[in-house]
């Protein structure tokens, strides 16, 4: 569980912030009211961020901001000075925000920060830019933020790395770079990434206003001026990522099957029917098996549909932990499942099948109320033989028939 430190002198604010992040972020939090209690907990514990009034009585002139910072901990300024020379000074400091404590909205803001920080953890950033200064500050600027930073001097170094870290959220690219571009680059990265997969920020001191609409055009997300202040940067890049994990919430629920998670029939046609435009150019085979539980009705109408559709989830994380990363299971209907294993022969797909068929009828299903229930599955199996989609599955859901009609818990190929 994460850790929080809130080092503050009113303790009726401090209570009430640590009530907050305990109950909305399910956080372990630590309060002290003074700089030596909030030294004796940083000796004690490691710390996910630290929030910090600058005004303690022991340490008067943000004292407390320095000594966390020189600790390598995270720190989040809380303050009510509203002087900009003086906000400008620390945020000028490696801390990642000043927040102005003056009410309830504050605490909400903080509470929204630490929830972004956390999701950016999952979040990979490539900056590249061919000033070494740039490009060090925003690598600082990004880790502070939780990122993990890759930085590159140039475009093709940059292409370079999506191609073996495809996990990559975020490019943010210079303008003037040699060799290739920052709008090159943007051209060449929406040529196999579009918007609902990768963000594009580009950046540039170019004060040419079709700069920025040229980029817009190409693809990327935003554009940022340099020089930039830290809280534009920072705010720019969590809402072009916050934007990004959106669409990919929409696209997760639009092609995923709401009880187990598995893709649905949606997904299974638009990928099977770019799948197979691209076996065209390659000599491969796979093998699409439809599997099918036996007597689910049965087990229904005696358990009730609470646990005929646990035994589906169930079945599905069998599917699912059996199979390779690369193939997909997809829930196609109320009983029965599709799965497609890639770049295989019949020998091959025989051994697996064959497990899964032991590894479910060996299973171990237990109601809430303790019964065990024994089930099994059929599964007809197709190799694909340059025909169309459609032919593989009608094969395929003919062999199913038959393992069922030959007395099912068995598996038959065409």
């Amino acid at each position: 569980m994460k850790r929080i430190l809130i080092v503050e002198d009113n303790k009726t604010l401090a209570k009430l912030i640590a009530k907050k992040i305990e109950y909305s972020l399910k956080y372990t939090v630590d309060v002290a009211y003074t700089l030596l209690e909030a030294k004796l907990f940083l000796k004690r514990y490691d710390y996910f961020v630290t929030l910090l009034d600058i005004n303690l009585p022991d340490a008067p002139n943000g004292e407390i901001v320095d000594y966390v910072l020189s600790k390598d901990d995270h720190a989040i300024v809380l303050s009510a000075n509203i002087d900009k020379d003086f906000r400008k000074k620390m945020l000028q400091k490696n801390i990642i925000d000043y927040v102005n404590k003056s009410g309830v909205d504050d605490i909400n803001y903080i509470i929204q920060t630490l929830e972004r920080l956390q999701k950016n953890q999952k979040h990979k950033i490539l900056v590249v830019d061919d000033s070494m200064v740039f490009r060090k500050s925003m690598k600082h600027m990004l880790e502070n933020l939780f990122f993990t930073v890759i930085a590159v001097a140039h475009g093709e170094e940059a292409l370079n790395v999506l191609e073996t870290n495809p996990d990559i959220s975020l490019v943010i690219t210079d303008y003037n770079m040699p060799v290739m571009n920052g709008l090159e680059l943007t051209n060449e990265i929406r040529k196999k990434h579009n918007k609902t997969d990768l963000c594009i920020i580009a950046i540039s001191s170019d004060s040419n206003e079709e700069i920025n609409a040229m980029f817009l055009k190409q693809g990327a997300n935003d554009y940022i001026n340099k020089p930039f202040s830290k809280e534009e940067f920072s705010c720019r890049i969590n809402n072009s990522i916050e934007a990004l994990e959106n669409i990919q919430l929409i696209i997760n629920h639009a092609n995923r099957d709401f009880l187990t998670g598995l893709y649905n029939r949606s997904y299974f046609f638009t990928h099977m029917q770019d799948y197979m435009e691209e076996l065209n150019d390659f000599s491969q085979q796979f093998a699409m098996a439809i599997v099918g539980i036996d007597s689910l009705q049965k087990i229904n109408d005696h358990y009730g549909h609470d646990v005929a559709d646990n035994l589906v989830v169930f079945l599905s994380e069998i599917l699912r932990t059996t199979t390779n990363y690369k193939d997909i299971v997809i829930r196609f209907s109320v009983d029965e499942f599709f799965i497609i294993l890639k770049d295989i022969n019949q020998y091959v797909a025989t051994d697996i099948f064959e497990r899964l068929i032991q590894v479910i009828e060996q299973s171990n299903f237990s109601t809430n109320k303790g019964e065990h229930i024994k089930f099994t599955v059929s599964i007809g199996v197709s190799i694909y033989k340059d025909e169309t989609l459609q032919e593989t599955i009608n094969k395929a859901d003919m062999m199913l028939h038959t393992a069922r009609k030959e007395g099912k818990n068995k598996i038959v190929f065409h």
